[in-house]
């Protein structure tokens, strides 16, 4: 069985919906663990702080995207390498990705001004 999705179009235009082709590859809670090297229980801990994000299955079961196995990977590095609680680590990582996003914009800005000139302004 297919979902539906919506695809935007720019303003003033009609959303229009796409269907998948394939269903979208998950892992359930016992092959993200093992894929991760974390216990069950240190993943659903990790779920209920808010650090990793899952779906759900029909049956209401846990199941992660395989970009999860990398936040995973990235909780790891942080509780190797720093003294944290995982509750603090979640923290860590909300303002390491703000910071991110913070720099692209700055980026972005900075391109933008270095292609415009007091004869030409973009």
């Amino acid at each position: 069985m297919t979902r539906p999705t919506r695809a935007t179009r720019s303003a003033g235009s009609a959303a229009r919906v796409t269907y998948a082709l394939v269903r979208p590859v998950r892992l359930d809670l016992e092959s993200f663990a093992r894929a991760t090297g974390l216990h069950p229980e240190v993943v659903r801990r990790l779920v209920a702080l808010g650090v990793l994000e899952p779906d759900t299955d029909a049956r209401g079961d846990l199941c992660f995207a395989p970009a999860q196995v990398a936040a995973a990977a990235r909780v790891q590095r942080l509780h190797a390498g720093l003294p944290l609680s995982y509750a603090a680590i979640g923290l860590v990582m909300d303002l390491l990705d703000r910071v991110e996003r913070l720099e692209a914009e700055l980026r972005d800005v900075s391109r933008h001004q270095e292609g415009m000139t007091w004869t030409r302004t973009g």
